[in-house]
């Protein structure tokens, strides 16, 4: 049984009236199995937050678990205050996402849609990986020369002259050999042997356990390796692998979360976790450099500037201190805009009863704004928040001034048809060309932090 949540949902032992997809009852074998996985003595991901002996509350990370005794629970991102009844909607937004912190684009085929739209998001990962693996079989798996060291009755490459030399009159006739030999054994091959081995294992699903099946059959003379977290670094980008790029992404995702025996705690289980932070940053990231215009460029996790500087009394030094890193600044040689994300509901409904709602913006999110703008823009200029769209907020907010000459937009970010909502911050932020959606270029000005190119 799979439950659908959503982020911080509370998850109790107690029996619930009317369920939701913010408040649901689970199994006991359950609820400790995720205090088990989110113990505070092991280092990770926090999950859950204890509120009392039977009740936990999901933190903003959103996937697929699994426990060992099959029961499973699917977070879904807040970005609706209501959950639809097909939660399809939702889950094509968390696909999109993932894909883009992978750096991968993000197309799906209306065959595709009518497929996957009932699947949890593992078995999409399943298929996405499977798909790309299969096109590799197809084409020709990448051989390489291995070096083999055998004991055999006939000589071939290069005899070990140090065991021939031990060698029994008994075995007189056999010959330690050192040889290369071309095999599709290679390190690429094996990792992705392991992933598949794994989804063989795990998937539930008719048609990606066919595919998965018959693949295994193909590779059954690759070897899986038994711990390939360590090996994942040695993973060859060379020319001959390009045809390998679009399934390394989705092989290491499966090795490095998926697969619970490759973790610290082996709690034996799918944990398939991304922060809803990150996502939206990066997903984001994508889209910003889609929109502006030839002569601007982007910075992500920009570094340049910090907020004090400070003398060491010890040496006389001077030393920079607090490093100030917004997440997407957009200049030129004249101009300069910073943007930041924040992934949070505001609230635009008005409520007599709250004199200072404030829409539910954090101050100190407008200090660190502030603080951008102090030092990237010189006190000048034009700086964004932006926000997921949602019901209660579907369209920017007036601007906020700090002052005459600094200003702040807050703007929602339509994630279902991937646009910032139209307002009057485009008179101001004229590095866009507009809510358009051209083709990926790959002008990101990495200057620290992670960049998005096609």
């Amino acid at each position: 049984m799979t439950l659908q949540v959503r982020e911080f949902a509370t998850l109790t032992l107690a029996n619930v009236e009317s369920p939701s997809v913010d408040n649901v009852c689970i199994s006991k074998a359950f609820f400790e199995w995720l205090i088990e996985i989110d113990r505070p003595d092991q280092p990770g991901v926090k999950l859950v937050r204890l509120l009392s002996r039977n009740t936990i509350k999901l933190s903003s990370y959103v996937g697929y678990l699994q426990a060992p005794n099959g029961e499973g629970i699917e977070v879904l991102p807040k970005t609706q205050h209501v959950l639809p009844d097909n939660p399809y909607r939702l889950r094509r937004v968390l696909k999109k996402m993932v894909k883009a912190s992978l750096k991968i684009k993000y197309k799906e085929t209306l065959e595709a849609n009518l497929l996957y739209e009932n699947q949890p998001l593992h078995e999409w990962i399943f298929s996405e990986f499977l798909q790309e693996l299969n096109s590799i079989v197809q084409r020709g798996l990448r051989f390489d020369y291995q070096t083999v060291e055998n004991e055999i009755t006939f000589v071939r490459g290069q005899l070990i002259m140090s065991r021939q030399m031990r060698q029994t009159p008994d075995k007189a006739t056999h010959f330690h050999v050192r040889f290369a030999e071309y095999t599709p054994d290679r390190l690429e091959n094996r990792l992705l042997k392991t992933a598949l081995n794994y989804v063989l294992k795990q998937t539930r699903n008719n048609q990606n356990w066919r595919i998965a099946n018959s693949l295994s059959h193909q590779l059954f003379n690759i070897k899986p390796i038994s711990n390939p977290l360590l090996k994942i670094p040695l993973w060859s980008d060379g020319k001959l692998l390009k045809s390998y790029s679009k399934v390394k992404p989705w092989c290491l995702l499966i090795l490095k979360q998926l697969n619970p025996n490759f973790q610290k705690g082996k709690h034996r289980g799918i944990s398939l976790l991304f922060p809803m932070e990150q996502l939206f940053e990066q997903y984001l990231s994508a889209h910003i450099s889609t929109l502006l215009k030839n002569d601007f460029r982007l910075s992500t996790q920009a570094s340049s500037c910090y907020l004090t500087t400070h003398i060491l009394e010890s040496s006389n030094q001077m030393q920079r201190l607090f490093q100030l890193k917004p997440d997407y600044l957009v200049r030129n040689n004249h101009k300069s805009f910073v943007l930041d994300a924040k992934w949070k509901l505001l609230d635009t409904r008005q409520n007599e009863s709250e004199e200072n709602k404030k829409y539910g913006i954090s101050q100190s999110d407008l200090y660190q704004l502030f603080a951008y703008g102090h030092k990237y823009l010189n006190s000048k200029g034009d700086l964004m928040l932006i926000y997921p769209k949602h019901e209660y907020f579907n369209k920017p907010l007036p601007v906020f001034s700090f002052d005459e000459q600094l200003s702040l937009w807050c703007v929602p970010f339509d994630l279902e048809n991937d646009e910032l909502m139209d307002g009057d911050w485009l008179s101001k932020f004229d590095c866009f060309t507009g809510n358009q959606r051209p083709l990926l270029r790959a002008k990101i000005d990495n200057e620290g932090g992670n960049t998005w190119t096609e």
